[in-house]
């Protein structure tokens, strides 16, 4: 399984916590940056003529806010340049604030079969605090349109003044949308956003209010019938993020435009972030990769432990012996013992316990 991932750097406005590469300021360049990235996936193109896509992500930035003509001609371009299966997930980015009828309508003609929405809180003033550009009633409308369609929808706990029954409301929204898929994130305040200030402030909830927020919100989406597979993801049966699983199981990706990430051939390559630096690249016809790096075997084993301990499934004993010629549980026996309350084994698999799986971080760093 392999996937293609292409990011739109542009947005309204910047969010107070985003830490992407996204320029608000920059709309103007839409034109010229999708011709670029046509362009890069044409450069691309003969020397992954062997690789099949099974999916196609569109992210950001907020790739909703640009013409909806650029989407189709980009679709097209990944589908004249790669294998891309014909029923191949193909994934779109949608800020509520951003999309009409026609946009949407628009993107089901191109091929586009999944849809991710931003509401991360179904509180108004909360929305304005972090700098979002749409209040609940856009999201509202924005469900109307995608009613029926196979959408999934981000929620974000960990918020400045932000209470249980927010979270239910908003957990509760999301599912009562029609979503099939839900991803809960807990806000990290990074260095150099705005919102890093209200954390050094000590404005934002502690790590063990967050934990308390996570719990409740695990057993909400329970309760409403999405199954968490992955520490952030849940969704109804049947209704995975093939993207997203290809990453978790250290599948092949091509990542294409501004601060993009690819993994080939065990080689991970990451685009620069410099919106003029990849306009010059690729005009000149180079790649506009900023830093590669091979990924030696130890590297490998750690991000594949990391990834797969994620996953509610856990880690899979048979891949590990087949990816690395090893038994996983020789291999690891003594920081296994110093786990085994927090863990789990079966033939199959080794995995974190349900109710340690949102603190795995702590649990990983014992294997790497």
């Amino acid at each position: 399984m392999s996937g293609i991932y292409v990011h739109i750097p542009f947005c309204k406005a910047k969010c107070r916590y985003c830490d992407f590469a996204s320029f608000p300021d920059k709309i103007g360049f839409a034109e010229s940056y999708m011709a670029c990235v046509y362009r890069e996936m044409a450069m691309r193109s003969s020397e992954l003529k062997s690789y099949n896509f099974d999916t196609l992500y569109i992210g950001g930035g907020t790739p909703s806010v640009i013409d909806e003509n650029y989407i189709v001609m980009l679709v097209a371009a990944a589908r004249k340049n790669f294998n891309l299966a014909e029923n191949a997930e193909i994934t779109i980015e949608i800020n509520p604030g951003t999309v009409s009828a026609k946009k949407i309508e628009t993107y089901l003609k191109c091929g586009i079969n999944r849809f991710s929405v931003g509401l991360q809180t179904a509180i108004d003033r909360q929305l304005t605090e972090i700098g979002r550009i749409h209040n609940l009633k856009q999201f509202e409308q924005c469900a109307k349109l995608l009613k029926g369609r196979n959408f999934s929808v981000d929620v974000m706990i960990g918020l400045k003044d932000q209470s249980i029954a927010d979270i239910e409301k908003t957990i509760e929204t999301a599912a009562y949308s029609g979503a099939n898929h839900i991803s809960m994130y807990a806000l990290c305040p990074e260095d150099g956003t705005p919102i890093y200030t209200d954390y050094l402030n000590g404005e934002l909830p502690d790590s063990d209010e967050v934990a308390a927020m996570y719990e409740f919100g695990v057993k909400k989406l329970r309760q409403l019938g999405f199954e968490r597979y992955e520490v952030s993801n849940f969704c109804k049966k049947g209704f995975e993020s093939k993207h997203n699983l290809n990453y978790w199981k250290r599948g092949e990706y091509i990542g294409f435009g501004v601060a993009a990430s690819s993994c080939i051939s065990d080689t991970r390559l990451t685009n620069t972030f410099d919106l003029d630096e990849y306009f010059k690249c690729i005009l000149s016809n180079h790649f506009a990769v900023k830093d590669s790096q091979k990924i030696e075997e130890a590297e490998r084993k750690e991000e594949f432990i990391m990834l797969a301990l994620r996953t509610s499934r856990g880690l899979n004993l048979n891949e590990y012996k087949t990816f690395f010629e090893v038994d996983f549980l020789q291999e690891f026996a003594e920081k296994i013992q110093k786990v085994r309350e927090y863990t789990e084994v079966s033939d199959e698999f080794f995995k974190i316990k349900d109710e340690y799986l949102f603190v795995q971080n702590q649990i990983i760093t014992e294997f790497i």
